[in-house]
């Protein structure tokens, strides 16, 4: 599965230039995957062997599972970057895994190759393990037909068709090659979604009332992709109404600046106040020297703003946050997300000549959806 990034990980190394992080989540599946195979599935699979070696088997086919789920990511990823789309990292957690691909694919072709590359890895993988399976025995025949099993659960549950797992990536894949329409391909595919999480919901709940097994996780797993499934749906919607606006349309061309000698409690006083917008850019002699938000005010204690310059706590301006007249908002509402920046400068033949802030395109949402 691809998506978006998932906050409390730490990075543990980098693949192919790709960096592997670890959510805090996963500790608890680790945990709970090895005490089960350690307790149930390697006493009844090698009863001969000692208490020691199921434990040692249960944590070391937990370590497997989880590498099996970084090769199924890692071979999204591989195929997203021969189609020079950017990966920015892996995540193991709770459910599995989840590439962060930044970047949607370019056609139809390629978002069918990158979504079925991950299914295809582990059903690849399921055949290695089985062929090991087959020539070993004991403890280590447990080891790996457990490993082909489950290898090729993941492969067959990815290609159920619910945006935004890979079989939903699939279907969106032919619906938008049927459609000509990406957003339209996406909405539809993430309807569907929708509507096998709520299936997965639904049956979790039945499951507990019946007495069987799995049923919390079904849940759990019925929740993840319906949170999913709502966010792309949301997101193709806010992709529909901004699609081919440009930055000039929407950008606030009064700039208001002010000057880096000025003290914080002029700078409120003055103009956050005065004119009730978040941030401000910098101005020094004429050159942009950085922008001055809300933010970088709040970290100074309010005894102290009569002491401290604009010029001590502002943002240093960066030619990555500038943004030409000409550009779709849509890679604007990317920059200041990625760069996590409530507003960023327009510039054109080297002069500012606007701000385009993220109040500004939600406004202009919020007007749209009501004359929807």
């Amino acid at each position: 599965m691809n998506g978006g990034f998932i906050r409390g990980a730490w990075k543990i190394g980098s693949i192919l230039g790709i960096p592997i992080r670890v959510h805090f989540s996963w500790l608890i599946v680790f945990g709970l995957i090895t005490w089960s195979l350690s307790t149930y599935y390697f006493p009844a699979a090698a009863p001969d062997l000692p208490a020691a070696s199921h434990w040692i088997k249960g944590a070391l086919a937990a370590l497997m599972l989880f590498a099996s789920v970084t090769f199924h990511e890692l071979a999204h990823s591989f195929v997203a970057m021969r189609y020079k789309i950017p990966i920015d990292s892996i995540t193991l957690f709770i459910f599995g895994g989840v590439a962060q691909i930044k970047g949607e694919p370019p056609d139809p072709k390629a978002e069918f190759r990158i979504a079925i590359a991950g299914p295809a890895s582990s059903f690849f993988l399921a055949s290695v393990f089985y062929f090991l399976a087959s020539g070993s025995a004991g403890g280590v025949k447990a080891l790996f037909a457990y490993l082909a099993q489950i290898n090729l659960i993941i492969a067959l549950f990815n290609l159920i068709p619910g945006f935004p797992m890979d079989g939903g990536r699939v279907l969106r894949s032919v619906i938008w090659k049927k459609k000509k329409d990406f957003i339209y391909a996406t909405q539809k595919a993430s309807g569907i979604g929708q509507k096998i999480a709520l299936f997965f919901i639904f049956f979790g709940v039945f499951s507990i009332f019946a007495g069987m097994p799995g049923g919390l996780w079904l849940m759990l797993i019925g929740w993840f992709l319906l949170t999913a499934a709502q966010a792309s749906y949301q997101q193709a919607g806010l992709q529909q109404i901004l699609s081919g606006l440009q930055v000039n349309k929407l950008m606030t061309k009064e700039i208001v600046t002010i000057s880096p000698s000025m003290s914080l409690s002029e700078a409120v006083d003055g103009y956050f106040l005065k004119y009730g917008y978040g941030g401000f850019p910098v101005v020094d002699n004429g050159k942009l020297a950085g922008i001055l938000t809300l933010k970088e005010v709040k970290n100074i204690e309010r005894d102290e703003w009569s002491k401290v310059r604009v010029s001590d706590v502002l943002k240093p301006h960066e030619k990555k946050w500038e943004i030409s007249p000409e550009e779709y908002v849509l890679k604007a509402l990317e920059l200041m997300i990625k760069e996590d920046m409530g507003r960023i400068i327009v510039m054109d033949k080297g002069s500012m000549v606007g701000l385009i802030t993220r109040n500004g395109i939600a406004r202009y949402l919020q007007i749209m959806d009501k004359q929807a």
